[in-house]
């Protein structure tokens, strides 16, 4: 787990779809920079919209680490669904933040 202090991937709420980089020096680091960075791009997501999770290719297929805390995390909330791999190696994941 990284000591460093991590720049979070988002300090807005969006209410609109949109994407989080998670792909950056720091999360092909240590796999926990990118599921907390995930984490907050959901919680920052407001309902009705979905946030595109561009993590890291160095930790492998996102649904190996990270699908499980989001679904632990927040539950009915979200669906989370695998979109493609990108060419430089790494994954996007988009993930609906439903209505309440």
């Amino acid at each position: 787990m990284s000591n460093a202090m991590q720049d979070p991937v988002t300090d807005e709420r969006h209410d609109n779809s949109w994407s989080a980089n998670l792909e950056k020096p720091e999360h092909a680091d240590d796999p926990d920079v990118v599921v907390a960075g995930a984490k907050r791009a959901v919680e920052y997501t407001l309902p009705g919209n979905h946030v595109n999770l561009v993590t890291h290719g160095d930790h492998g297929h996102p649904e190996e680490y990270l699908y499980d805390v989001l679904r632990d995390t927040f539950g009915q909330q979200i669906a989370v669904d695998y979109v493609e791999q990108c060419g430089c190696g790494g994954h996007v994941s988009r993930v609906h933040v439903l209505g309440g």
